[in-house]
């Protein structure tokens, strides 16, 4: 080979060789969507954020108000991942809406707590009481089997995860259930003899389930929350490292302190 011709190859390897370098540069300097409900998931996203970018890995948070958009801002396109839903949440919309979501990896635990402005205990609940909760059918159920293991209420067996207040086969204090939208409940116990709220609604609204709560559902359930992604990035490289920036020892250690068992880790 002639000096001419080993110095044009030395040249184009070069050039692919920083080529190649660049490339993994330029995608990292478009930031990865994240959509969160706004609270305790965007505060533990934002402490994600910092782990994730030591890793190489940029992220920009996106928040929202209700648990409907961030899948369906997934689905689009408009995000890259979402934080916020368990996955019987998560399996309904896809059932639902044929969203192509997939869980990724495992986030927190919310204990859901039942509130009252008007009596401190399920016990104190008179006839007819009007008890609120989440019109997901998901949530919806959730609480109904809480309020059934709390003894207020009996379910068809087959109901399952999935009940309506359509499956309560014994209500002995006729509590009348409304179904609402899970952001509303919080702001809706002055009209409601109580009500159960998502943790995730119920700490900006100034209430704590360790504290407030008259009843609290049990942290060992099958509604620990989770990350999606669009089934087609599920592979990617950038899932792993979000993955492992959010199950890090920091992170833990970040829920454990700020939200005193409000909020439990799932990982």
């Amino acid at each position: 080979m002639t000096l001419r011709k080993r110095t044009l190859v030395q040249a184009l390897g070069l050039f692919t060789l920083s080529a190649g370098l660049a490339l993994p540069a330029l995608a990292q300097d478009k930031p990865l969507k994240i959509g969160v409900t706004a609270g305790p998931h965007a505060q533990i996203l934002e402490q994600v954020r910092k782990i994730a970018e030591k890793d190489g890995l940029k992220i920009q948070i996106v928040e929202f108000s209700d648990y409907v958009q961030p899948n369906a801002a997934l689905a689009a396109g408009d995000l890259d991942a979402n934080s916020y839903q368990h996955k019987p949440y998560l399996d309904q919309q896809i059932k639902d809406r044929g969203y192509p979501l997939v869980p990724v990896g495992y986030t927190v635990n919310f204990p859901i707590g039942l509130y009252s402005k008007k009596v401190k205990s399920l016990k104190e609940l008179k006839e007819g009481a009007r008890f609120g909760i989440p019109n997901d059918p998901t949530n919806g159920g959730r609480v109904l089997l809480v309020l059934q293991d709390q003894g207020l209420i009996k379910l068809r067996p087959e109901a399952g995860l999935k009940a309506t207040p359509l499956d309560v086969v014994d209500n002995p204090k006729k509590l009348r259930f409304v179904e609402l939208d899970a952001a509303q409940l919080a702001r809706s116990l002055d009209d409601l003899d109580a009500a159960a709220v998502n943790t995730n609604y119920a700490l900006p609204a100034g209430l704590h389930p360790g504290k407030d709560a008259i009843a609290q559902e049990s942290a060992k359930s099958p509604y620990v929350n989770l990350i999606a992604v669009r089934t087609q990035d599920k592979d990617k490289p950038w899932v792993s490292k979000l993955v492992r920036a959010y199950q890090s020892e920091p992170v833990r250690q970040f829920i454990q302190a700020e939200f005193k068992g409000a909020v439990v880790p799932g990982f």
